[in-house]
């Protein structure tokens, strides 16, 4: 049913945009509600079977829908719903970052309009809007695939090959993350590296025989300022040793020592320069030994021209449902830039507000499920795209 001062069409009547808006912010339908809380409650960290249950429990709701779905190897959900015109994709995740049992001192609230929980912002919340944006686009939207990956807080190692497989040939495809601070919709990325410097030096008494020995724990700290001097904010090139490790025992001369490295850059140029400017590191201390491993587990997702054309649809769309929606660049990745490496439009950030995420105050606002939902079926709909 329809609110006041909308049409069936959803557009907006003489009582204003805003009348409108309110009113479908109201409109958070119970079983919504009950959908999110039964998706928080079965705890899905990556690689947990629960990722695989709430994938389970969504193929329930997609079925419904008339969708035709496949739960894959590793837990990964894929779904083909019939429709007009050539297909779009829809792309979410089921895996969180919460570890089993985190429901014991982080459990399900609801406080006025807002929900908290682990994962409910990223992305149980989105989920749901998802499946509820495909039941309001109803029969008059397009041809649909919708993938959800079991790894993706992991770097999508498993979801990647048949993600790939899933854009094959779709004309767009939207990215139900949340969105930014303010609501804004995102048509870039920063791509992601996770590396491993291993140092290997030679083990001594550290009283007795100190000379003998050379300390991979001295070379690290010199290899950490040479990383981190690579870091370049205005190229929006980003370095970051986050865990350091070394040593066996405070009398020996460390014989190895280890630095886990992340590194975040703008543009796909960025990346064979970066990986020439690792190559070219030399230690400080000739006697030892420098080893790299890891690599890029996504690459940049840079703004394209069909990007452009997705953004400025939906910005339309949202100005009728009385949202100004901006389009912004995130600093952290998402299954968007495996599909815009692959050649597909991408509009990310189209899931619920929220805040919080990874984070022990992780919250949604569920008043922004119904508008940001009847935004996801517009454009499920739009002929041209």
């Amino acid at each position: 049913m329809w609110p006041a001062g909308v049409c069936r069409c959803g557009e907006p009547h003489h009582h204003g945009w805003r009348a409108a808006r309110d009113t479908l912010r109201r409109m958070v339908e119970p079983r919504l509600v009950e959908l999110l809380q039964e998706l928080v409650e079965i705890e899905s960290p990556t690689y947990a079977p629960g990722a695989r249950a709430v994938a389970a429990r969504l193929g329930e709701e997609l079925e419904r829908l008339g969708g035709d779905v496949s739960i894959l190897d590793g837990g990964h959900l894929f779904a083909s719903h019939p429709g007009r015109g050539p297909a779009l994709l829809v792309s979410g995740h089921t895996d969180t970052v919460w570890p089993v049992g985190t429901l014991e001192t982080m459990p399900f609230a609801l406080d006025g309009d807002r929900a908290a929980g682990p994962g409910v912002y990223d992305m149980k919340a989105c989920l749901v809007l998802m499946v509820d944006a495909i039941r309001r686009a109803g029969a008059e939207r397009r041809e649909l695939r919708v993938f959800l990956t079991a790894d993706e807080e992991m770097g999508s190692p498993t979801g990647r090959t048949p993600l790939e497989a899933a854009a094959d040939g779709v004309a767009a495809a939207f990215v139900v993350e949340p969105p930014g601070a303010s609501g804004n919709l995102k048509t870039s990325r920063k791509g992601l590296g996770r590396f491993t410097l291993t140092i290997r030096g030679r083990p001594a008494h550290a009283g007795t025989h100190r000379d003998e020995g050379v300390s991979a724990i001295e070379e690290l700290a010199h290899q950490i300022l040479a990383l981190h001097a690579l870091h370049d904010e205005e190229r929006g090139t980003s370095i970051n040793v986050g865990v350091v490790s070394g040593g066996t025992s405070e009398n020996v001369v460390a014989a190895e020592a280890q630095a886990r490295v992340d590194v975040r850059v703008v543009r796909t140029d960025d990346v064979e320069r970066i990986e020439q400017a690792l190559a070219r590191l030399e230690p400080v201390d000739p006697r030892v030994t420098l080893e790299w491993g890891g690599g890029w587990t996504r690459p940049p997702l840079e703004r394209s021209d069909g990007a452009a054309t997705l953004v400025a649809r939906a910005r339309s769309y949202g100005r009728e449902l009385g949202l100004e929606l901006a389009e912004e660049s995130s600093g952290g990745g998402s299954d968007g830039n495996l599909i815009g490496a692959v050649g597909v439009p991408v509009l990310d950030g189209l899931g619920a507000r929220g805040g919080g995420a990874h984070a022990p105050d992780e919250h949604v606002d569920l008043s922004s499920l119904p508008v940001r939902a009847e935004l996801l079926a517009r454009l499920l709909r739009d002929p041209g795209l």
